[in-house]
């Protein structure tokens, strides 16, 4: 049981970064863009995050819940050493929905709207830096163990998280939000201008996140020695590194030949696949490099009854969800 509430988790992070991070990554162009079409891109990147940038957040929310509910020490020990990173971040995402809100719907002056604008697209722009660096924190193993509180704040508090693979990590996490944004900007646009724009940011983003990813890897050696054995050496190493190469070169071909339907759902699981690798490389351990899946486990009853809760909530979130984006993401497409 702990290891299927292990793999919900993991699920949920997944959906977060594929959705909720396309949210963040379209910040991100907002904050970036530039020329005679500057505010027609912005004015497309809010019809696109509007309808839905609350509901994604829905995947962060069970995500906190399982690993409160399922895995009390993990969440302990995580909230405590990261709760620095853990914080901003969270001041990031209430930051980033007010501005938006108050841009989309203060009917403020040009400057107002300017002036939230900017908070927005810096939120986007951080919040999922800090993100990353808090996974590179766990993946590298230096979130510290129970007892470390007698030394001092900055080694318990500030050091496990400002590493150079935190900051690689935070990176990468950083550009395939951007890159997922493009893609599915690509779709959302029925301005053939506009479309061309996403398009060739697109490409400039899969080569940016391949190179990272690399960067990472190699940066792994050093910086999280187990993540990059787990990559490298494991049964799964080598399917997935093939599974990674094959998606995104239908990613690029998609981009390439103008087939954005292809494109779209190549890109997501490229993205899908690198963050597996992390969870795969980590197995079995929640908080490396001591605290197993099993060790970290909530009892029996309690993961037992969570499996049961989230087994009926998605009878209700899952049409739910379906129905929120066919009505708002399910009209005419180019393919």
């Amino acid at each position: 049981m702990a290891d299927a509430v292990a793999a919900m988790l993991a699920l949920a992070l997944n959906a977060y970064v594929l959705l909720g991070g396309a949210d963040f990554g379209g910040g991100v162009w907002d904050l970036v863009a530039r020329g005679p079409r500057a505010d027609r891109q912005r004015d497309l990147i809010a019809r696109a995050i509007g309808p839905v940038w609350e509901a994604n957040h829905v995947w962060l929310i069970i995500a906190v819940v399982l690993l409160f509910s399922c895995f009390p020490a993990a969440f302990a020990r995580l909230s405590i050493a990261l709760h620095v990173p853990l914080a901003l971040m969270l001041v990031g995402i209430v930051l980033r929905g007010s501005a938006f809100t108050f841009r989309s719907y203060g009917h403020g002056s040009a400057a107002f709207e300017r002036r939230w604008g900017r908070a927005f697209a810096s939120a986007s722009l951080i919040t999922p830096l800090l993100l990353g660096v808090t996974l590179g924190a766990v993946a590298a193993g230096r979130v510290a163990a129970p007892g470390a509180e007698t030394r001092s704040f900055a080694a318990v508090y500030l050091w496990p998280w400002m590493t150079q693979f935190g900051a690689v990590i935070g990176l990468l996490v950083l550009i395939c939000c951007t890159y997922l944004a493009a893609v599915y900007l690509v779709l959302e646009s029925e301005a053939v201008d506009l479309r061309e724009d996403f398009r060739r940011r697109a490409i400039v983003a899969w080569a940016a996140v391949l190179t990272v990813a690399l960067v990472a890897l190699a940066v792994a050696r050093d910086g999280a020695p187990q993540l990059a054995r787990g990559l490298v050496q494991s049964p799964w190493a080598v399917p997935l590194h093939v599974a990674v190469a094959a998606s995104a070169t239908a990613a690029l071909y998609g981009l390439w030949r103008r087939r954005y339907l292809l494109a779209r759902g190549a890109a997501a699981a490229e993205v899908s696949l690198l963050f597996w690798g992390w969870v795969l490389a980590q197995r079995p351990y929640v908080v490396p490099p001591d605290l197993t899946i099993a060790a970290a486990a909530a009892p029996p009853a309690t993961l037992r009854l969570v499996l049961v809760v989230l087994g009926g909530g998605s009878v209700v979130l899952v049409p739910s969800l379906y129905y929120l984006f066919r009505v708002f993401k399910g009209g005419p497409t180019a393919a």
